[in-house]
């Protein structure tokens, strides 16, 4: 081979060195999957929110409740909350929310007379409440930079706050909660409450895709009744809450499964969540 045939061949194996790495570089990374929102029940009506950011939702976080076999340990590992959403004053509602309030500084989300109840009552940090979490029926809240909106609805139910059985101080009105997630899903609690015609206009207000309804009976609506409710509203999916807790709570998934056939609700999912376990939505 001739010195010049030589010397091409070396300045082609050069600049082929020299691409190589650029063509490696030119190469399109493949896109992250967006972040999805998280839900965790804790066993009777206490959920954890995950949302897309990584801010932390509590709603109604009786964490250390009977159906949760590791909620004590549940309750320790929370190191961060940013939001705490309490339906109304039981204290099966109420739960852990105290003790979780001035451990994570999270603020309370409540009707307006419930949150007062809570700090005169209960103790919770009153620099944790405030106008911009605190609202009644029909109002919104755009919390979190914008990556949430809460609005308050009512329930047909009961409310009252006390540290024992002589201490009963009324707490408003029992309501639920509408939480959508900016460009996820729309989630509504129902808190303990029996079916009412008016669940038809949250259905029409908003397209919900996960139902957090009661089942229980006995305290709230039973599996025949939240058939009903499902039917007005109209989700996506249904998640069954507050039964089996205690032996008076009997309504069963099952149960449910049924009535919404039975009601021509069928178009629904029941989503039943295991205890402690983490779904994406």
């Amino acid at each position: 081979m001739s010195y010049n045939a030589r010397m091409r061949n070396l300045s082609l194996l050069a600049l082929a060195v020299l691409l190589v790495p650029a063509l490696a570089v030119a190469q399109p990374a493949k896109p992250e999957k967006p972040a999805k929102t998280r839900l965790t029940w804790y066993g009777h009506a206490a959920f954890r929110v995950d949302t897309p950011s990584g801010k932390v939702i509590l709603i109604d976080p009786w964490i250390t409740n009977p159906a949760n076999p590791n909620g004590k340990d549940d309750l320790a590992k929370l190191a961060a909350a940013d939001l705490i959403l309490v339906t109304h004053g039981h204290s099966d509602h109420v739960g852990d929310a105290v003790a979780i309030g001035k451990k994570t500084k999270a603020k309370l989300v409540s009707t307006f007379d419930l949150g007062r109840a809570m700090v005169l009552e209960l103790g919770f940090p009153k620099d944790q409440i405030g106008f911009d979490t605190q609202g009644n029926f029909g109002g919104d809240l755009t919390l979190l930079g914008g990556e949430v909106t809460i609005r308050f609805v009512p329930a047909v139910h009961g409310s009252t706050v006390g540290k024992d059985d002589n201490s009963v101080k009324a707490a408003g009105n029992p309501g639920g909660f509408i939480v959508a997630v900016k460009g996820g899903p729309v989630l509504y609690h129902t808190g303990d409450t029996d079916v009412f015609g008016d669940m038809a206009m949250i259905g029409k207000d908003f397209k919900v895709t996960h139902m957090l309804a009661c089942i229980g009976g006995h305290f709230t609506m039973g599996p025949m009744a939240a058939a009903q409710a499902v039917k007005l509203v109209r989700p996506r999916n249904v998640v069954p809450m507050h039964f089996g807790t205690f032996p008076v709570l009997s309504g069963t998934v099952d149960q449910l499964k049924a009535a919404l056939k039975k009601k021509g609700a069928g178009a629904t999912k029941v989503m039943a969540l295991e205890i402690g376990k983490t779904v994406e939505l």
